[in-house]
């Protein structure tokens, strides 16, 4: 999950990931009928509100020895905020031929979710034959979250400069009252993959009293979303992930220092960091101070942060030029230092 991947983000909300792997949905799943036991739950702070989840239907034959579990998707359809709730692994009454269990939500989940599907489990990311859900629209339910928690994050220095390492202070409060929850919250403080993917129950850091902890992190792991994690059952109940923000630099280098007035020269240079598919400009500077756009823009390639741009004296003499980088996604705005073409 690379910075220049994710298309400018720098700073985006984290939620349940939809169990969806853009394949077919699993032929031996025969879904009949899914019930909640409650329509509307009020939900507040850091709690859940537990509603029972019944699926009836049949995995393969229905042979009654198969206990392979279930799990229910809803998509939300009012309000803001995360898109998908998922119930716990629903174990199979292999009596009745029901699957039933809870599905935990969150105060985060403020607003209205309906029942869109269902997939055989255990979940857990990579799991499964990476099928799609099965379609099945189902009953919906009204969520009130109150007192709903908010998370920042800090990240110091401001600007991270590479191969340095760097920290970010979190915090959790309440988004209502603007204070803590005055008592030490179990977070997961991860990076990369670890973002986009439930890693299980191993939510090993705490936050003190206030709701604030303070990671350092490695220079690698700046390459990567750094997040918060509030923990959920089966996935987090939201989270934020935050890129760090990165220095525009920029080397350039002509591949001739003088050429005959009109001769296309190419110049070279790197912008590290590999940006992919930011755009750079040469520049030319005219009179004392302006700096104006003398070439169409060019593209840095990607993981090695190349490119080539065309400079092309104007006049005999010697001819300032430098390379501009404008602010994209999570790198900051840079320079080249200046060089020289002598036109002749």
């Amino acid at each position: 999950m690379k910075a220049r991947m994710l298309a400018g983000l720098v700073v985006l909300g984290l939620g349940v990931v939809p169990m969806t792997a853009q394949a077919s949905p699993d032929p031996n799943l025969h879904i009949d009928s899914v019930t909640l036991n409650k329509t509307a739950v009020a939900v507040s702070g850091l709690n859940t509100a537990a509603v029972t989840v019944t699926v009836v239907g049949r995995f393969g034959t229905g042979a009654p020895t198969d206990t392979t579990p279930v799990l229910v998707n809803l998509e939300r359809t009012g309000g803001s905020g995360q898109r998908y709730l998922i119930s716990t692994s629903l174990p199979r009454n292999t009596t009745t031929g029901t699957w039933s269990g809870p599905l935990y939500v969150p105060s985060l989940a403020n607003g209205t979710f309906k029942v869109t599907g269902v997939i055989h489990g255990p979940y857990f990311p990579g799991s499964g034959d990476m099928t799609d859900p099965t379609p099945y629209a189902g009953p919906s339910l009204a969520v009130t979250g109150t007192h709903i928690p908010r998370i920042s994050a800090s990240v110091i220095p401001k600007v991270v400069p590479f191969g340095a390492p760097y920290s970010i202070k979190w915090a959790v409060t309440d988004s209502q009252t603007g204070r803590s929850y005055g008592s030490r919250l179990r977070v997961e403080l991860g990076n990369d993959n670890i973002c986009a993917e439930y890693m299980g129950p191993g939510y090993s850091n705490l936050t003190d009293t206030n709701g604030i902890v303070t990671k350092t992190y490695r220079a690698a792991d700046a390459e990567f979303l750094n997040c918060l994690l509030l923990p959920g059952n089966p996935t987090a109940n939201g989270g934020l992930g935050v890129f760090v923000a990165r220095p525009g630099v920029v080397t350039a280098t002509p591949s001739k220092t003088s050429a005959t007035v009109g001769t296309i020269v190419p110049v070279n240079g790197v912008v590290q960091g590999a940006p992919q598919a930011c755009k750079v400009y040469l520049q030319r500077l005219y009179g004392a101070t302006q700096w104006k756009t003398v070439s169409p823009a060019g593209r840095i390639r990607a993981y090695s942060g190349k490119f080539t741009l065309n400079a092309q004296p104007a006049y005999r003499g010697l001819i300032p030029y430098r390379v501009y980088f404008p602010r994209c996604y999570n790198f900051q705005a840079g320079v080249s230092k200046v060089f020289y073409i002598r036109g002749l």
